[in-house]
């Protein structure tokens, strides 16, 4: 799918939540800018979290709280190696209240389920995304 602004990319994010359950995992797949928190901001705002939502770059991961559960971001682009974070991130995944976002995976693929969400964000030369939908280990 092509998305043409910030407005279509927030709404993308809310539509997804509302068929989401609980525990999930959504791998974020992307360069920077290509709108991968931009998604989690309306994935936040379809939940139900009124906080604000921004990258967790420099903190790899945030939680938030929402009626039915927790929504755990984590960026790891900084990260080679995740070390600790591992064990916070499988002890996330083996939660059933929570649904995880993980942006730049690469370093924890090996903790990841193959039956993920996977989503595949790339800018286009007119500044629009195409946006792709997969499975685990699977390209869209």
């Amino acid at each position: 799918m092509i998305i043409s602004s910030e407005l279509e990319m927030l709404n993308f994010g809310q539509s997804l939540a509302r068929d989401l359950r609980t525990p999930a995992l959504i791998e974020l797949v992307g360069d920077v800018g290509t709108g991968k928190t931009t998604f989690t901001r309306g994935l936040a705002l379809g939940l139900g979290i009124k906080e604000p939502i921004t990258s967790p770059s420099f903190t790899i991961n945030k939680r938030y709280q929402y009626p039915n559960g927790e929504l755990s971001h984590y960026d790891f682009y900084r990260l080679d190696d995740p070390g600790l974070i591992s064990s916070e991130l499988a002890e996330d995944l083996s939660d059933s209240q929570v649904i995880t976002v993980i942006e730049w995976g690469s370093s924890v693929a090996d903790l990841l389920p193959p039956d993920h969400l996977r989503i595949i964000f790339t800018l286009n030369d007119n500044d629009t995304r195409t946006v792709a939908l997969a499975q685990g280990d699977q390209h869209a």
